[in-house]
Parts: C-alpha cells; sequence; structure tokens
C-alpha cells in the first residue's frame, strides 16, 4: 500500500500522517503541492496544518495547487482520499466533499482529546470500525465549524454520509454534531479531529486512529 501525503506551505502534520501510514504497514510517499504527479500511489493524505497560511480563507488556495488539481481527478476515479483538519477544508474548497468550514462558534481555537461516534464504516477509511463505536482521537482547530445549507444536510444524513458526530458538548458549532463526512462513492473522507495522533496510547490518548489507516489496507487489498 503506497500512500501519498501532501506538504504544502505550512502544513504541519505531515510527518505525522505518514508516521500513520508505516503503522498501518503502508509506504509514505511524500507529494509537494507544486508537482502534478501523485507518484503512482494507491491513496492520498491531504493533512492538517494552515496551508499557505490561512491567507482568503482555510483551504481556499490550496485547493488550487498544481497537485490538488491531480488529487480531484484521482478522486473522482475513485481512489481513496483522507482530509484531515484543513485537509477536509482543502477538500470543501476543492469541491470534493459538499459543506464548509467556518470559525468555532465561540470564536476560539479548541485543542483537547474528543469522542466521536463512528456513524458509516462502509467508506474506505472506516470498515475496520463497529457501526456507533465510540472512539477518542484529538481535534484542535479554530475553524472547525461544519455548515451547509438544509438540502445538504438532509442528503448527508439520508444517504448516510456523515461518518463521524462529536459525543457529548459539540466542541465547536457544527450543525448536526458533525465531526466528519464522505462522498457519494464513499472513497472520500474528510474529518475535523485528528486519527493521525491516536495511533499508540505511548503518544496519543489512545490508539483509536489507526483503524482509518488500517481501513484504508484492507481497502487497496480488496482493490
Amino acid at each position: 500500500m503506497r500512500v501519498g501525503v501532501i506538504t504544502f506551505p505550512g502544513t504541519l502534520d505531515d510527518v505525522d500522517a505518514q508516521r500513520a501510514v508505516r503503522h498501518a504497514d503502508g509506504e509514505a510517499v511524500p507529494l509537494w503541492h507544486g508537482d502534478h504527479d501523485l507518484k503512482g500511489v494507491d491513496a492520498v493524505i491531504v493533512p492538517g496544518g494552515f496551508s499557505y497560511g490561512d491567507y482568503l480563507r482555510c483551504g481556499a488556495i490550496a485547493r488550487f495547487a498544481p497537485v490538488m488539481q491531480e488529487v480531484v481527478e484521482a478522486a473522482n476515479k475513485g481512489m481513496p482520499v483522507l482530509g484531515i483538519c484543513n485537509g477536509f477544508q482543502i477538500l470543501a474548497e476543492a469541491h470534493l466533499l459538499p459543506g464548509a468550514l467556518t470559525r468555532n462558534e465561540k470564536l476560539h481555537f479548541v485543542c483537547r482529546d474528543q469522542w466521536l461516534r463512528v456513524e458509516n464504516n462502509t467508506t474506505a477509511w472506516t470498515t475496520r470500525y463497529d457501526r456507533n463505536a465510540e472512539i477518542l482521537i484529538p481535534l484542535k482547530s479554530g475553524e472547525g465549524s461544519y455548515q451547509a445549507d438544509e438540502d445538504t444536510l438532509k442528503e448527508l444524513e439520508d444517504e448516510h454520509r456523515i461518518v463521524f458526530r462529536y459525543v457529548g458538548d459539540n466542541p465547536n458549532g457544527s450543525r448536526n454534531d458533525i465531526a466528519g463526512i464522505t462522498n457519494a462513492r464513499g472513497n472520500v473522507v474528510g474529518l475535523m479531529p485528528h486519527p493521525e495522533h491516536a495511533i499508540d496510547a505511548l503518544t496519543g490518548p489512545t490508539d483509536d486512529g489507526l483503524g482509518m489507516f488500517l481501513s484504508l489496507l484492507d481497502t487497496v487489498v480488496k482493490a
């Protein structure tokens, strides 16, 4: 399993994402924002950070990076793509996922370990989880409030495309307690919390995040 991990100017969680891929017995392949080349990978992770300094709007500039043109094309053909935090924002800006991520409800940066409920375990990134399982992974963001119009929310609910919901107090004002969603095909997933920071109990609150990367391994092997 070869998984590309993109680095933009301002990315800060690319190394953690690469480590998570290796923990799942995959090969992490660095991808540069300025290249029109995915290097033959089986999947792509768009990691967290502050791409291009979050200027204009989080992810608004990164969506135009040369590498994202390749990611959009590959995702539309079925390649698994995961967007984490800023990566989720970028996928929304690139219209691979619906809705938008806006300033947290109370306008404060939130950094804490966060419980999530797995709502959909049929995506390329969630097959290792039981549906309705609760997992604990870190959340760290200032613009993590998921917003969408009523029609989009109804579509996501009706089509079971909400992948993760926040459990307990909603940390950022996301509508319907949404922490992560998927596209209709199930190959593209975006979430605000950071599974790559919870791949072993020594360095994270749990190893609950590892399931996402092991799920990808299963997806690639079955392909």
